[in-house]
């Protein structure tokens, strides 16, 4: 087995930074009323600026591919070009289309020549399970170098447009038709970009992180479904596919916008991400006094504290000054944002050789969790 190194890690924001006033302006103002919910969300969330593929003329600037592929291009440079590209591994839970897959489609805007692609459905953690793939065949001798990202493009799925014939529908039902909270919340709290790593099997350029492992876990085993998009919750919990509906339905019922169980959330996302940290841990024989900057992906700041509590809670407290997080600046990316978040760690000059970092990522579409252990070489 060969030894494994992030190298090099680069991201991709596009346009300019959206500040809380500007979110709705940009996203557009549903039923010709301003939403009642944003603030709600906001202040919780605490997010003060973030980063929409949308110009200020209101047209998009950018598909989901193309942030990617701009992300992976800012990875080469003389001593590595896109053409020197193995294997590239892309995740992503807002892709551009059903078919083709995300991965091709980043792979059609680098016009790199032939090389194996790999694309991880999912929501958070198919960021990392892009991550774990280019890892594993590195690894395992496959190839010598893999591109691997994370990104999103959710702003096209949040605007206006999407939810503006549910509320016509609604209105020949009820008077004053209100969007419901499981579809809005989303709206104030995701954001586009990406970040893409570059892994290889020696320690080249300054401050190469070696993956010590990765790990996974999944509770749909015993969760209904918390995050979903192109389907409907029904009573029981499960999910109705958009496919199972007539077409004139999709629209009426906003099937394809991104909805949020907000119940669930608050209830389960903190007490099974410790729980599975703790069986991470466990089985890798580390605690925290083997991490020197702990990276959880929290989607809200509203979390923080929360998290913190519920490590302590289980035996496993992480101290406050172990703790990165850029979420205020950059907003939730999803899928990219821990990418963001090592990119920034790594770019900062803080690290020195031999601190060790733990990479958390969490996923609410129904309670996975994906961790990474990193030593700075």
């Amino acid at each position: 087995m060969k030894d494994v190194y992030i190298t090099k890690i680069a991201k991709f924001l596009p346009n300019n930074p959206i500040d809380n006033d500007k979110m709705e302006e940009k996203l557009g103002v549903i039923a010709g009323k301003a939403s009642k919910a944003r603030r709600i969300v906001l202040r919780n969330n605490r997010i003060k600026q973030r980063y929409y593929a949308i110009d200020d003329k209101g047209n998009v600037t950018h598909n989901n591919a193309q942030l990617t592929a701009a992300a992976v291009e800012e990875l080469c440079d003389d001593d590595f070009s896109k053409e020197d590209i193995e294997l590239l591994s892309c995740g992503t839970s807002s892709p551009d289309q059903i078919l083709p897959s995300h991965t091709a489609m980043v792979h059609g805007f680098l016009k790199n020549g032939n090389l194996e692609i790999n694309s991880p459905s999912g929501a958070c953690c198919s960021g990392m399970n892009a991550l774990k793939y280019g890892y594993m065949s590195v690894k395992t001798g496959q190839v010598n170098n893999a591109v691997c990202a994370g990104s999103e493009r959710t702003s096209s799925w949040m605007r206006s447009d999407v939810f503006e014939n549910e509320v016509a529908h609604l209105k020949t039902l009820e008077e004053n038709p209100i969007l419901g909270f499981n579809k809005e919340f989303l709206r104030w709290m995701l954001s586009d970009g990406a970040g893409a790593m570059l892994l290889e099997n020696e320690p080249k350029g300054e401050n190469a992180l070696k993956i010590e492992w990765m790990e996974g876990y999944s509770y749909a085993f015993e969760m209904e479904t918390c995050m979903y998009a192109g389907g409907e919750k029904l009573e029981d919990g499960n999910l109705k596919a958009w496919s199972e509906y007539p077409a004139e339905v999709w629209g009426e019922k906003a099937l394809f916008a991104m909805k949020q169980d907000t119940r669930l959330l608050g209830d389960n996302i903190l007490v099974k991400g410790v729980d599975s940290l703790k069986h991470a841990c466990a089985k890798n024989n580390i605690n925290p006094n083997d991490v020197d900057y702990y990276l959880p992906h929290i989607s809200s700041y509203y979390f923080r504290e929360r998290l913190y509590e519920e490590l302590k809670l289980q035996g496993i407290e992480m101290p406050w000054e172990k703790w990165f997080l850029n979420l205020e600046n950059v907003g939730n990316v999803g899928a990219a944002s821990i990418y963001l978040m090592l990119e920034e760690l790594k770019g900062s000059g803080k690290l020195k050789k031999g601190d060790k970092i733990l990479l958390h990522v969490p996923e609410s579409a129904r309670f996975a969790y994906t961790y990474a252990y990193l030593t700075v070489c």
